[in-house]
């Protein structure tokens, strides 16, 4: 792996797992020493990142990680369940045998991730795994649209993937699971069964994902003001 090919995957990942955080602005000058590369490779790297959605260009202030907005994020919720049911249809209707088996390969190493309570190999895996699906779709419109959505929901998932919170272990568990029924249907044709299946999974982590763009305000105990007493002889 060459220098440049090894520079834009490894900052995918880093953005993807919020190592990189959202809105954060990068130094060029770091990434170039980090890498090993010169600046022009480097910039056509960041030129690729931005094309794939991970980054912004910004004239005179250089490359942003793609922000999370409150407007983005409302999208996001509007947008996800469309998307994932539609790609799904298609690509029950269009998968090829060699798609299948890259499917079956990244849910085993998704399934692993689980058992290693390795969180972001976790998050990295069921990205892959969606966007696999997305290949199968083969539609030049909904690619780009289900590409931004899987940077989102992957750099949000970073925040409840951590199998420290034993609270989601069902969740995970029925995550898994849902990943081998959609194998199964895109592998049998079904394409109302996958359309089905993707409102389902999108269910599953939405009720996670709320909590994390509106987490419940903190609580405080405040002392009561006390009530001033009433004078002798009022009513």
């Amino acid at each position: 792996m060459n220098k440049k090919t090894n520079c834009l995957s490894d900052l995918r990942r880093r953005i993807l797992t919020q190592d990189l955080e959202p809105g954060a602005y990068l130094d060029e000058v770091q990434l170039a020493e980090e890498y090993g590369m010169s600046r022009p490779p480097l910039r056509e790297t960041l030129r690729q990142l931005a094309g794939e959605d991970y980054i912004v260009l910004h004239q005179n202030r250089g490359a942003q990680v793609a922000p999370m907005t409150h407007k983005t994020l409302r999208n996001f919720f509007v947008a996800a369940p469309m998307i994932y049911a539609a790609v799904s249809r298609l690509a029950a209707e269009n998968a090829k045998p060699s798609q299948i088996m890259r499917l079956k390969d990244t849910q085993t190493l998704f399934r692993k991730a689980i058992r290693d309570g390795d969180a972001a190999e976790r998050a990295l895996m069921n990205e892959r795994f969606h966007a696999i699906i997305g290949e199968m779709a083969d539609n030049e419109y909904l690619t780009p649209s289900l590409r931004r959505l899987l940077i989102d929901h992957t750099r949000i998932g970073m925040t409840f993937y951590n199998p420290a919170n034993r609270a989601l272990a069902d969740q995970r568990t029925e995550a898994a699971d849902q990943h081998d029924r959609f194998i199964e249907l895109i592998e049998m044709g079904d394409a109302d069964g996958a359309a089905a299946l993707a409102i389902a999974h999108w269910e599953l982590s939405r009720a996670e994902i709320e909590r994390f763009v509106s987490p419940t305000p903190m609580q405080f105990e405040l002392g009561t003001p006390p009530v001033r007493q009433r004078e002798k002889g009022t009513s």
